[in-house]
């Protein structure tokens, strides 16, 4: 790893707290059987079993995003069992996602958390805990995506750029579970397809002329949302490939000036709507993961899968966030009972 980026050291604790954006990003001791924890009467206590390490966790971390607060224990995604709070909650196995956690105060990457009851959301019965933790960010960004384009149906086609990228996967499982015709985009053909629970086309953009067959696949008509998850790269093949009226979806990008024809734009009716999941409160969040429940339960959507070697324990997160922050296509995963 690049040794002019910040990383975590210090002792081994039972919570992780970044104290800065420097070269003193440290973790310090946090032991909350030794405390007593106080929350408000509309507020639980919750004890986490599993909360994955998001790309955003790490810009957060390195200082890339303006709006992260200091100090503060890092942390979007969970799964956790309610330890305190009102007695008919007490055990219930929930799971959740924010872009308030871990940003704006602490999050998720310790023993403990503290939310408002009105965010709980039981977790889907058909996964475990590991997996739960793992589904929030990609899951809801999709959705978020879709639900501000406008919920795909049987009768329109998606094409999902960057298909194997972890919002690209969900997004290619929320398209197929709605029935959409769906079209995913992948580098090369030896990438990741993920699962979905209806027939997908997958498109290598290395090896062909994808413009040319997303409207050979479409009649010539073209797409009526483009998911892009690259950004820049794929945005002239999105807007290339969008039928009239379409609709492009953006969550990211890598270039942050892109060319843009608007005398096209305007004439074919094009819609570009972007997503930052950052700005989603918990309960925004957990009211998408509530919509998400069934579909996880009837086994339409599908948990991504966890590598063990992709499992750490907080006394391991300095090697868990390095794993993050690496090349790696495994969804990285912090287990503070490990």
């Amino acid at each position: 790893m690049d040794p002019s980026i910040p990383t975590l050291s210090g002792e081994s604790g039972r919570r992780l707290r970044v104290t800065s954006k420097a070269d003193d990003i440290c973790r310090i001791a946090f032991n909350l059987e030794s405390m007593v924890p106080t929350y408000e009467a509309d507020e639980v206590l919750l004890k986490i079993a599993a909360a994955a390490i998001n790309p955003s966790d790490v810009k957060a971390l390195l200082g890339l995003i303006p709006q992260a607060k200091w100090p503060r224990t890092p942390g979007r995604d969970f799964s956790a069992v309610v330890v305190g709070g009102p007695k008919e909650l007490i055990g219930l196995e929930v799971w959740g996602s924010s872009g308030q956690l871990g940003i704006s105060c602490d999050g998720t990457h310790g023993t403990h958390l503290i939310i408002k009851s009105s965010s709980l959301c039981a977790k889907p019965s058909t996964i475990s805990m590991l997996e739960a933790g793992a589904i929030g960010v990609p899951f809801v960004t999709a959705w978020k995506g879709f639900e501000l384009a406008g919920l795909p149906n049987s009768g329109q086609s998606v094409v999902v750029l960057g298909a194997n990228g972890k919002v690209g996967q969900a997004a290619v499982q929320i398209s197929a579970m709605l029935g959409a015709r769906t079209i995913g985009v992948i580098r090369t053909e030896r990438g990741p397809h993920g699962y979905h629970s209806a027939p997908v086309e997958i498109l290598a953009s290395s090896n062909s002329d994808i413009v040319g067959r997303i409207l050979e696949l479409t009649n010539d008509l073209g797409a009526d949302i483009v998911f892009n998850t690259v950004g820049s790269p794929y945005f002239e093949v999105a807007h290339r490939a969008l039928a009239h009226g379409g609709r492009q979806i953006l969550i990211a990008t890598i270039e942050n000036i892109v060319p843009f024809n608007l005398l096209e734009f305007y004439r074919r009716q094009h819609t570009y709507v972007g997503v930052d999941s950052l700005s989603l409160s918990t309960d925004d969040s957990v009211t998408i993961m509530r919509t998400l429940v069934p579909g996880f339960e009837s086994g339409v959507l599908k948990p991504f899968p966890i590598s063990g070697d992709a499992v750490f324990s907080l006394s391991e997160a300095k090697r868990a966030y390095a794993r993050a922050m690496g090349p790696t296509k495994d969804r990285v995963v912090i287990v503070p009972t490990r």
